[in-house]
């Protein structure tokens, strides 16, 4: 009996040990999980702190501006009666033309290259392309509006030169977005759609875009605020730093109640306007320039905030 005790537990402890040892390795890999997430914690933590504390610095050198007045009345040469009023007019207008020229195109051909393109290296060449694009400068795409919208089109400094630049400066983003909002859809759903006999148009309207319609919008919706805080693209094409009158309305009274005037309008926005106060000597107008950023990053928090809440909505209601 002793014989086979012995022969049993020298046969087992190989196994016991090679357990201890698999159970050290776990504990050794769970440590080094948790360290790196109280790793990534504090740079996160850094990030956000940092913004806050530059939020909160803006809205104690502003708070005397967070007025109706301020966002009613033109900027003037008199610190204390300067408003915003022609700057977010103008903000508004280039966002409508950036929205109406990037959006419908940037989800296209995001629609295109993952559902119609064949995959091939020509469309492998358009994906490296697009995606290098998406990290261009946003002065190469003010260089290039230059060149080709102000003086190859003739369309002048305008909100419509304005509207298309940032339009090409966010359409990758989109593009982007849109591609990869469409692959996180389930290949079953394609597959149950064609066998009930749905066409390749009725599979991607009425299943691919429904179910991928959270992340598209998302993306739309980040790079709109992107868009909304550019400042060296809207430079370069040569918008206004100083402007005392608004657009004419895209609204009229008399038919076809639609006036395209505006879009051929000079125009300033926000970060330009800032700029400028900024540039002041007077401490004055440095409190209207901290004003404006605190709007900026008010509305910026707000878009992405609509984003993060619009996606969870949409994949909340939407059942596979």
């Amino acid at each position: 009996m002793s014989n086979i005790t012995n022969t049993t537990g020298s046969m087992t402890s190989p196994v016991v040990q090679d357990l201890d040892e698999v159970r050290a390795m776990i504990k050794r890999h769970k440590l080094k999980d948790y360290l790196f997430s109280i790793i990534g914690l504090l740079a996160l933590m850094v990030g956000l702190l940092t913004l806050l504390v530059l939020f909160v610095d803006l809205v104690m050198d502003g708070s005397a501006k967070f007025n109706f007045e301020f966002l009613s009345e033109y900027p003037s040469r008199r610190a204390a009666s300067a408003g915003l009023l022609s700057a977010w007019v103008g903000s508004a207008l280039v966002m409508t033309v950036t929205f109406l020229t990037a959006v419908p195109m940037g989800v296209a051909a995001g629609l295109y290259l993952e559902e119609y393109a064949a995959k091939n290296w020509f469309s492998d060449l358009i994906e490296i392309n697009v995606s290098n694009l998406a990290g261009v400068p946003s002065i190469i795409y003010g260089l290039l509006a230059l060149g080709l919208f102000v003086y190859g089109l003739g369309l002048g400094q305008s909100i419509l030169t304005a509207g298309l630049t940032l339009g090409l400066l966010i359409l990758p983003i989109v593009i982007v977005s849109t591609r990869e909002a469409i692959r996180g859809i389930p290949v079953a759903i394609r597959e149950a759609a064609y066998a009930v006999g749905a066409t390749k148009w009725q599979v991607v309207y009425d299943h691919v875009l429904k179910y991928s319609y959270g992340g598209i919008l998302t993306g739309v919706i980040i790079g709109m605020a992107r868009a909304l805080g550019e400042t060296a693209p809207i430079i370069t094409i040569g918008a206004l730093t100083f402007i005392a009158f608004l657009p004419p309305s895209p609204i009229t009274t008399n038919p076809p109640f639609i006036n395209f005037d505006w879009l051929h309008s000079g125009f300033t926005v926000m970060p330009i306007q800032m700029f400028n106060w900024l540039s002041r000597p007077d401490h004055a107008f440095h409190v209207n320039a901290a004003a404006t950023g605190a709007i900026i990053i008010l509305v910026t928090l707000l878009m992405n905030g609509t984003a993060i809440y619009l996606r969870y909505n949409i994949r909340k209601n939407i059942k596979w």
